[in-house]
């Protein structure tokens, strides 16, 4: 399922969410020109689990180890990596940012990846695998965006064999379906794992953290605009 739009209207200029996906894209295509630096971009300013547990085996101070939660969040694996996530930020971040306010929505993206990426450390904590992208953050505004707007109809398009089919689908249908497929694959992948740590591909698990933790900032949102 490939989201193209919501139908819901737009109260205000989402600065921090366009900026936001200006930043990846910028960075991306800074990594592609870095050439042979980008891997050591990765291994510096990726999220390693093992390394956030355990900093001074990888010889950095455990603030250092913390930074990564965030620059991680802007880094990308490929053309594809950054195509998916920027098309669902794209579609869903506006009207989160329109709920939350433009420093809310900032603080609340960056969060949301820090809490994906310590859920991906509670399952794979010695892994040695870097894990970047945006994802856990997104995850999050879906969680959010669920619980704010869940009647919100989303423009989706099905790229199918033979041809491709456009609908529009309630928000309470769409994002309950994409978060089976991100738990399922999770569960796929500690399968998979057979209780080793070297999980390579991707941190199915932070996009799980990241939207139950949105889903729970959205719950609150919603109980304090009902009090004031």
């Amino acid at each position: 399922m490939i989201p193209i739009r919501h139908t819901l209207p737009r109260r205000s200029t989402p600065i921090v969410n366009r900026t936001l996906v200006a930043t990846n894209v910028a960075i991306f295509l800074a990594q592609l020109l870095s050439g042979p630096l980008a891997e050591t971009l990765v291994q510096v300013f990726g999220f390693i689990p093992a390394r956030l547990i355990h900093p001074t085996a990888f010889h950095y101070a455990w603030w250092e180890a913390a930074l990564t939660l965030i620059t991680s969040l802007f880094l990308h694996g490929g053309f594809v990596h950054l195509f998916g996530n920027m098309v669902y930020l794209w579609v869903f971040g506006d009207a989160v940012e329109d709920a939350f306010g433009h420093g809310g929505y900032l603080l609340f993206f960056l969060t949301c990846g820090a809490v994906g990426s310590i859920t991906h450390t509670c399952i794979f904590p010695q892994s040695i695998v870097p894990s970047i992208g945006a994802s856990g953050s997104i995850a999050g505004i879906l969680g959010s965006f669920l619980v704010l707007r869940p009647r919100a109809r989303i423009v989706t398009l099905f790229p199918l064999v033979v041809y491709w089919a456009m609908a529009e689908i309630r928000a309470v249908i769409f994002l309950p379906v994409w978060f089976a497929m991100q738990f399922f694959n999770g569960a796929l992948a500690l399968a998979s794992a057979q209780r080793t740590q070297e999980v390579a591909g991707i941190a199915w698990w932070a996009h799980v953290g990241g939207f139950v933790f949105g889903a729970v900032v959205g719950v609150g949102a919603r109980l304090w605009k009902r009090r004031v």
